[in-house]
């Protein structure tokens, strides 16, 4: 049985699937005491959750150890470590975003991002290992690691991977996947939270497109995991699947503030796109029920278990706690537009990457897990390893070129280019005319249905794994707490 990790957006939110993994971590080593390697061969990644993606892959063969090493990142976290909090730089920013608002024509530099990243730009090249990622890859530890981002340029949204063999690309609307050479850029390009950090440039065919956060626009995140054969995913958020609180009396208090609105614009971009791609999956659920078995296996329809793991309890109020950690400088920001204020704390938790508030989500995190620990535990226990046989059932639709890469999973490079000039992702993809849907929107067919089956930094060592594979010529420039979703069915030739 070949499992899938999908890890979802969420900014500092994203420390809650820390705890979550250090949980599964414990989990698998009572299912099989010896076994050491990841039980996921498929790891999937969206803005913040696309970091915690690249940490765990990179100990794709020792998922205790790298549970640990991401745990103890998240535990020390300051904000300093993410953006800059010096007067200059928050300063400077806000100075930016004034001048383009009030006199916008005559500003010498538009603004953009609220905050600048650099720092986050450098602790991903500085901390985590992507040649390691190439040789857990190529000695079939893992078979598949995803990053999404969405181009600003373009309006795509690209599904950049690699693998241990040559994977299927596919192309839908507005939706693209591409095998590249992952490096620190794919990480900083999906989690570039709009708005609040700038776009990241990478080049594309040729050309310079700029890419924001994974989680924009993301109409299918549960996709990629189907199309790299998982049998089985378990897709951990960082955003509550509850509304945020209301008002103490029931009704408006008075004019939403700024971070308010934000808000609300942040839970559609980190909440609302695996909450729409579930629905769409029951709904295909209950018109594969209708199959007739016989046709079932010619219909290029196969069944995937979804076990959906959220916070149990509301984050702005557990934000809400610490907004006097974040530095003075922010606060200050974020006073501004009304995000240093009990109302505003849920834009604000996006921001604190402070350990006592992300110490708190692991907790709640590794809570949320244990309660489903007899789910869990069946699930590891049927894990394949990471190059193990390929999902049953699995369709290609007829013309479906592989995609163009010599040796996916190649060895990388550690350094990358500074973010002021553009990352270079360019690759070699083939596919048939007409893979590309209808503008319109992807069909029923295309989501999954379900039918159940069964109810420290981060810093990487050097591995005794097989050497790293030659490189593929890609110049790679990153509810609450439920119960199985039922049996997710997905037709892949469709997806």
């Amino acid at each position: 049985m070949r499992l899938a990790l999908v890890l979802m957006g969420g900014g500092a939110r994203a420390a809650y699937q820390a705890g979550v993994l250090q949980a599964l971590a414990e989990i698998a080593r009572e299912v099989e005491p010896a076994r050491r390697e990841l039980p996921f061969a498929i790891v999937c990644g969206s803005s913040a959750g696309a970091i915690n993606a690249a940490a765990i892959a990179s100990h794709a063969d020792d998922f205790p150890r790298g549970a640990a090493r991401l745990l103890s990142f998240w535990e020390h976290l300051r904000a300093e470590m993410i953006y800059r909090t010096d007067w200059l730089g928050v300063a400077g920013a806000g100075a930016r975003w004034l001048a383009a608002m009030s006199v916008g024509w005559a500003a010498r530099r538009a603004p953009r991002g609220l905050l600048d990243n650099a720092p986050l730009a450098d602790l991903l090249r500085r901390e985590l290992d992507f040649h390691r990622i190439g040789q857990m890859l190529g000695a079939r530890r893992l078979h598949a690691l995803s990053i999404t981002a969405l181009s600003y340029t373009s309006g795509r949204h690209l599904t950049f991977y690699a693998g241990s063999e040559p994977i299927h690309a596919w192309r839908r609307a507005q939706r693209t996947a591409r095998m590249v050479d992952l490096s620190a850029a794919h990480l900083l390009a999906s989690s570039a939270i709009p708005f609040v950090f700038p776009a990241v440039p990478l080049v594309i065919d040729g050309r310079i497109e700029y890419f924001g956060d994974g989680s924009i626009r993301q109409i299918a995140p549960l996709s990629p995991a189907i199309h790299f054969g998982g049998d089985r995913i378990v897709v951990i958020g960082a955003a509550a699947a509850r509304p945020e609180v209301p008002a103490a009396n029931g009704h408006a208090v008075g004019y939403p503030s700024l971070a308010q609105i934000g808000q609300q614009v942040l839970a559609s971009v980190f909440l609302d796109s695996i909450g729409t791609d579930i629905e769409r999956i029951e709904h295909v659920n209950r018109v594969v029920e209708h199959l007739p078995r016989q046709i079932e296996p010619e219909s290029g329809w196969r069944h995937v278990d979804v076990l959906a793991i959220a916070p149990s309890e509301r984050i702005e109020l557990i934000a809400a706690k610490h907004l006097r950690r974040l530095p003075l400088t922010v606060r200050g920001l974020l006073g501004a537009i009304g995000g240093n204020q009990p109302a505003g704390a849920s834009f604000a938790s996006y921001l604190l990457f402070e350990a006592e508030f992300t110490r708190e989500l692991i907790a709640l995190g590794h809570a949320d897990a244990l309660r489903q620990r007899e789910t869990l535990a069946a699930w590891l226990a049927s894990a394949s390893p990471g190059g193990g046989p390929p999902a049953t059932a699995h369709g290609l639709p007829a013309g479906l070129a592989l995609a163009a890469v010599d040796s996916p999973g190649a060895a990388l490079s550690a350094a990358a280019p500074a973010v002021a000039e553009p990352f270079t992702t360019e690759t070699r993809v083939v596919e048939s005319p007409g893979a590309e849907s209808s503008a319109a929107g992807p069909p029923a067919a295309e989501s999954a249905a379900v039918k159940p089956r069964v109810a420290g930094p981060l810093v990487a060592e050097p591995p005794a794994a097989s050497p790293p594979p030659a490189s593929s010529g890609s110049d790679g420039a990153m509810p609450p707490n439920s119960s199985p979703i039922g049996s997710l069915s997905e037709r892949n030739d469709r997806r």
